[in-house]
């Protein structure tokens, strides 16, 4: 089942509150996403584990197509 953009976003936000999201509906059928997260949360963690901590956050969700790319941040993050 799809899920809205707004949906994906607060999802997102919720399990990455330090962090800067991105999210782009790449197909406009709330299907296809690509996400981008930058934040702390990610410091010290190898890409995959990264990833994980994504996909463990969106495990409530059945998204079709899903890419996703992670960067971390020292200290507080200013944008």
């Amino acid at each position: 089942m799809p899920i809205l953009q707004s949906d994906l976003e607060s999802c997102l936000s919720t399990a990455f509150p330090s962090g800067k999201i991105v999210v782009i509906d790449t197909a406009g059928d709330n299907d296809h996403y690509q996400v981008e997260i930058t934040c702390t949360t990610f410091e010290g963690l190898s890409r995959i584990q990264q990833h994980q901590k994504v996909y463990a956050a969106l495990e409530d969700y059945d998204i079709h197509a899903l890419s996703i790319k992670t960067n971390y941040i020292s200290g507080e993050f200013h944008e």
